[in-house]
């Protein structure tokens, strides 16, 4: 099985339509499905149905698009650290992120780097820990951005300077309004939202057995989604401070928790991991930035 191969089957995939793909591709229809037909028979599987005027995946195929689309994504990977071996001015590195008032410490490190190496390219990914670990576990991250303490036996970390603040964001007209900090009981009977990750580890470890006594009405994991939600007084949302707007002008407030909750941030990468240059370097420096 060739990428190019694979390259191929991405774009009918994509286009629903051989011609157009063929176009796309520079190459000729007659090339395009024989090599269609050669990777079906390789994996004796029928990948594609064709319909008058369009093609549509099969399950065998979708499940091939979920696999080729990592494996060309490497492959890119791959030959573009090749490409920059030598190239002391720039590169690609590649983050997945947890969403973070904290990844702006990040950003600044980036800009900071982006100084002395212009040639500098970033692609960002944002997700949860699930999303983001896995992509960096086949190697389409270099480095990962949690809220919770990764696994010391896969990954190497380092912690961010700061950490965030939990609390509740609801419409400013809500009666909670007038509380200095928001408690269990304030939260009973309330339909809240909040990520199935935090609704797991990190709300029970504020609220202990308590937890049985919330009820979740919804899961996001944008919290901007959330608060659509919230000021549309469908729910509270618990998210960290600072991710939402909550200014006089925004309808909504945001109050912390009491007692105090926060989570810490880890910047992760898998351990023996062998970088290319420029990741090399850009870890260097966040090693330094987060301590000074």
């Amino acid at each position: 099985m060739e990428i190019r191969t694979l390259r191929y089957f991405l774009a009918v995939a994509r286009e629903e339509n051989m011609t157009r793909a063929a176009e796309q591709l520079h190459v000729t229809q007659p090339t395009l499905s024989k090599a269609l037909k050669a990777l079906e028979d390789e994996l004796d599987k029928k990948l594609f149905t064709r319909h008058s005027f369009s093609i549509r995946l099969t399950a065998e195929g979708v499940l091939l698009r979920n696999r080729a689309e990592d494996l060309v994504s490497m492959a890119d990977k791959i030959t573009q650290e090749f490409v920059t071996l030598d190239d002391i001015t720039g590169g690609d590195i590649y983050l997945g992120m947890a969403e973070s008032y904290q990844i702006r410490i990040l950003a600044r490190a980036i800009k900071e780097f982006r100084q002395q190496y212009s040639e500098l390219h970033y692609h960002i990914t944002s997700g949860d820990t699930e999303q983001v670990t896995e992509k960096l576990d086949k190697g389409l991250l270099d480095f990962a951005v949690l809220a919770e303490m990764p696994d010391t036996g896969k990954y190497d970390y380092l912690v961010f300077p700061q950490a965030d603040v939990w609390g509740l964001v609801f419409p400013a007209d809500d009666p909670l309004a007038h509380k200095e900090a928001i408690t269990v009981d304030d939260l009973v009977g309330l339909p809240l939202f909040c990520s199935e990750q935090s609704w797991q580890n990190d709300i029970p470890r504020w609220c202990g057995e308590r937890i049985h006594d919330l009820h979740m009405a919804g899961s996001f994991r944008l919290s901007y989604n959330g608060s659509l939600f919230a000021r549309e007084g469908l729910g509270y949302l618990l998210t960290f401070e600072h991710l939402v707007d909550t200014s006089a002008d925004s309808g909504l407030e945001f109050r912390p928790l009491s007692p105090k909750l926060e989570n810490r941030l880890f910047l992760i990468w898998k351990k023996y991991q062998v970088f290319s240059p420029i990741a090399d370097r850009f870890l260097k420096h966040l090693q330094v930035s987060f301590t000074s």
